[in-house]
């Protein structure tokens, strides 16, 4: 009897080489044996389309890259993890030789993608929450070996908290979550599970009651206030699309009874199903919001890495694939709103509108495999994406 497994690439399938596409390992073969393995390219990262009705997005996924490519003998050129960009802009350069990058780009990519893809779509609910709270619920809806991965770009994105367990372990970041509608379930009673998890948690995390298991959500709502009084910071309305009129007026009427039953302190966080438009909709009448499939099935960022110079006779010249700018580009940046594309050797000084000196986007992070820049933590990407997300319209 075949026993089953999980498909999982490990870090050393992935670091050496093999996490990778069949044309990329025959290319490489090719490359070596007939002569080219000493052709040296400039390779461009950068989206040539945003999803339909994005007119920006978040580069997030660096440092997983810089992780691959690391130990190779490459030049990285990079826009900084965090950063907001539009169509066509570049976010990196690989400088090198070919076949010392051909095996890793279906890797680099991947995790570019996947992260962008994920902290773009956050960023953009961030942006219409405001200083409403966003939390990060979407793991249920990944395959387990990314949700570290996940749970970091939803937070470098603008989530104000994660709720994988995993992220205390690599990120650093307190997981933050209610209880499952399972919990109460177990216990038959929802008073017996909301008591048995202020007196087990209410310690070391907010106690957030889930309000709609078994009775109306008013009703379960000022159960659970009248229960655990000041102990009880909020309650959760998760009730099913099948079960609910319109959910405004659901958190609506929830909010007058707590306050006029004297519970004004108790928040409201709402879950189930949210996107964009429903946070437009409840971020005047509900303190938070658990967001999940929405941001973990994102409409894909997609990046791609093309060749747009090679290194001859001692200067890089232009070759591209048709479609393609043939050269190698840099983006000055005088703040999101104002950028401009120069050659990448070009070193003049840009003057911005204000006069002001642009500065370069792209910088060194590694020079022949060697890390040569610090990497923010990951409080700084995040702000400097809530930075950022100030100066941009939806």
């Amino acid at each position: 009897m075949r026993e089953p497994k999980l498909y999982v690439a490990s870090v050393d399938e992935i670091l050496g080489g093999e996490a990778t596409d069949i044309y990329f390992y025959r290319t490489k073969i090719l490359v070596d044996k007939y002569g080219y393995s000493d052709v040296s390219v400039r390779m461009q990262v950068h989206s040539y389309s945003l999803p339909k009705g994005y007119e920006w997005a978040v580069f997030a996924g660096l440092e997983e890259a810089l992780a691959i490519l690391k130990g190779k003998p490459l030049n990285i050129y990079s826009a900084p993890e965090g950063t907001i960009f539009r169509r066509k802009y570049p976010l990196m350069l690989i400088e090198g030789r070919f076949s010392d990058m051909a095996l890793y780009e279906t890797a680099y990519l991947g995790v570019l993608r996947f992260s962008s893809s994920i902290a773009t779509k956050t960023a953009r609910i961030k942006k219409r929450a405001g200083d409403k709270t966003v939390l990060f619920f979407g793991l249920r809806a990944l395959h387990p070996a990314v949700y570290p991965a996940a749970d970091r770009a939803a937070y470098i994105g603008g989530a104000d908290a994660v709720s994988g367990l995993l992220a205390k372990k690599y990120l650093e970041l307190t997981p933050r979550g209610t209880m499952p509608h399972a919990l109460i379930i177990v216990f038959g009673d929802q008073r017996k599970a909301w008591k048995a998890f202020e007196e087990t948690f209410g310690g070391e995390t907010p106690v957030i009651a889930l309000a709609d298991t078994f009775l109306d959500e008013r009703v379960e709502s000022l159960m659970a206030a009248e229960l655990l009084g000041d102990k009880l910071y909020g309650v959760r309305l998760d009730t099913p699309g099948s079960r609910r009129g319109r959910m405004r007026d659901i958190v609506e009427e929830v909010r007058w009874a707590l306050d006029r039953m004297g519970y004004k302190h108790v928040k409201i966080i709402v879950s189930g199903g949210l996107d964009e438009l429903d946070i437009d909709e409840l971020k005047d009448v509900a303190d938070a919001f658990g967001v999940g499939t929405s941001i973990a099935s994102a409409p894909s960022v997609d990046l791609s890495a093309d060749i747009v110079e090679v290194y001859s006779n001692g200067s890089w010249m232009p070759r591209a694939k048709r479609g393609k700018i043939p050269v190698a580009l840099q983006v000055y940046r005088c703040s999101v709103n104002e950028e401009y594309l120069r050659p990448f050797d070009d070193n003049r000084t840009v003057i911005c509108r204000d006069g002001s000196v642009a500065k370069p986007l792209l910088v060194k992070y590694m020079e022949n495999g060697e890390l040569v820049r610090d990497l923010p933590s990951l409080d700084e990407i995040r702000s400097y994406v809530l930075e950022q997300l100030q100066q941009v319209k939806l």
